[in-house]
């Protein structure tokens, strides 16, 4: 990352939110449910497909919970309504896991037992370090309970995630690995980017080496290239993989991978609680520093 980003990365906290979202715009389906159908039939003319997520996290009380878990089973409805290629990504502390855990269980129950009469699947995304254990025994629950269109997510730069995954190989998992993006403290995760890039290349092999469906969450090209590589000698039918990436991000890529017959699902968020997760993404691309600073200068 150059000075200059750097620089402009650690100022958004004092950016006004209306030049931040003119940046983020590009991460964003938009503010409503029909944005996110929209973006997402865009996507499946171009031959992707998308996961549709409800935008808010940290939830606090039970009945803004009880409005998000509705909100999300909308997002099922939309998918079988408008014949979708895609599927709901959810976090659990939109639910109300903050609340109550019994309460969020139920609610995540709902919506899966929802999307199974559909024929739809749910991932839980994963949040920082606090939720893994309960995200991970609320994935377990589930398959307890007969449920198997669900699947999790794991952080390559956690020091602990080897384990975890080698604690789910039994349910046949489906796993998004990606990088991971919350500051996390060294104690528990891995600070040296080419540490974590040797971590994700490691556990990318554990899972395709067993019967997960694996699905490979990354931008960052030395990865892409390694987990086609690995793809090719393990998964040579690609059988069970496919590539995901974040709506508005390395879209060149995108059309890449899909030309040499990989399966990418885009990530899709929509919804009026934008900030918190734009500005996540503006520090995980710093390389777009230069459209806020030109935003910042000119006034849009």
């Amino acid at each position: 990352m150059s000075l200059f980003n750097s620089l402009v990365v650690a100022t958004l906290p004092i950016i006004p939110k209306k030049i931040v979202k003119s940046v983020a715009q590009r991460y964003i389906a938009g503010d409503t449910l029909a944005d996110a159908v929209r973006v997402t039939q865009q996507l499946m003319a171009k031959g992707a497909c998308s996961t549709i997520d409800v935008l808010g996290e940290f939830v606090s009380s039970r009945e803004r919970a009880v409005t998000e878990t509705a909100s999300q089973g909308a997002v099922l409805d939309a998918i079988r309504d408008n014949g979708l290629n895609s599927y709901l990504s959810v976090k659990l502390t939109s639910l109300g896991l903050d609340i109550d855990r019994d309460f969020a269980y139920a609610n995540l129950r709902g919506l899966v037992e929802r999307a199974a009469s559909f024929g739809l699947f749910v991932r839980m995304d994963m949040e920082n370090t606090p939720y893994t254990d309960v995200t991970l025994d609320f994935y377990r629950q589930l398959r307890r309970d007969g449920f198997d269109n669900v699947g999790v997510v794991i952080q390559a730069y956690l020091h602990r995630s080897e384990a975890d995954i080698r604690g789910l190989l039994d349910y046949a998992p489906s796993v998004r690995l990606c990088k991971g993006i919350y500051v996390e403290d060294a104690s528990v995760a891995i600070k040296d980017p080419e540490g974590i890039r040797h971590n994700y290349r490691s556990l990318l092999g554990l899972l395709l080496s067993s019967d997960a469906r694996v699905h490979i969450a990354t931008h960052d090209e030395a990865l892409i290239v390694d987990a086609e590589r690995q793809v090719a000698m393990q998964r040579p039918t690609g059988n069970n993989v496919e590539f995901q990436m974040l709506l508005g991000v390395r879209e060149d890529r995108r059309d890449t991978l899909i030309r040499n017959g990989h399966r990418v699902r885009i990530y899709v968020p929509f919804g009026d609680d934008w900030y918190g997760y734009s500005t996540r993404r503006l520090k995980e691309n710093p390389q777009v520093a230069g459209y806020v600073a030109k935003a910042v200068l000119t006034g849009r």
